[in-house]
């Protein structure tokens, strides 16, 4: 499947756990189980890299969750991006657009939550110099940005 990327996907932002903003300190944004079940199951469990953007607005670099969530025992898979810009507002109910561009690392389960919030800081960092390459970033222009989105009902 990762042959597969770059994917694109879109949503409304919906109230996810409320763990990413006060355990982890890093905010995310997360897609309604439609969204999640809409993107192919063949895509493994992991961390990943690419573009987002909220409601038409500037792309920015973003990294995201696919998975289960094992350190938190999760029953429902989900899909958490954490966009690398600081929007101070809420944003539930704006619509957030990702282009899915490289996969970081697969799943797995944490001895701590400090452990976790490195693995996570280091997926940060990595994205960030992915991003910057060449032919990644030409994906920050993609047209479905700037398109009106039909989110699955």
């Amino acid at each position: 499947m990762l042959s597969q990327l770059p994917l694109f996907a879109g949503g409304e932002i919906v109230r996810g756990f409320g763990r990413g903003s006060k355990e982890l300190g890093i905010p995310t944004a997360n897609f309604p189980l439609e969204v999640v079940k809409s993107l192919p199951e063949s895509l493994p469990t992991g961390a990943y890299y690419g573009w987002a953007n909220v409601d038409n607005g500037p792309v920015h670099k973003m990294v995201l969750s696919v998975g289960w969530n094992p350190f938190y025992n999760n029953k429902e898979k989900s899909v958490e991006t954490h966009m690398l810009h600081d929007f101070n507002c809420d944003l539930y109910g704006q619509i957030l657009k990702i282009c899915i561009v490289g996969y970081l690392r697969p799943e797995r389960s944490f001895d701590s939550l400090e452990a976790l919030i490195a693995a996570i800081r280091l997926d940060i960092e990595q994205a960030k110099a992915f991003l910057d390459e060449a032919d990644k970033g030409k994906l920050k222009e993609a047209p479905f940005f700037s398109e009106k989105l039909i989110s699955p009902k």
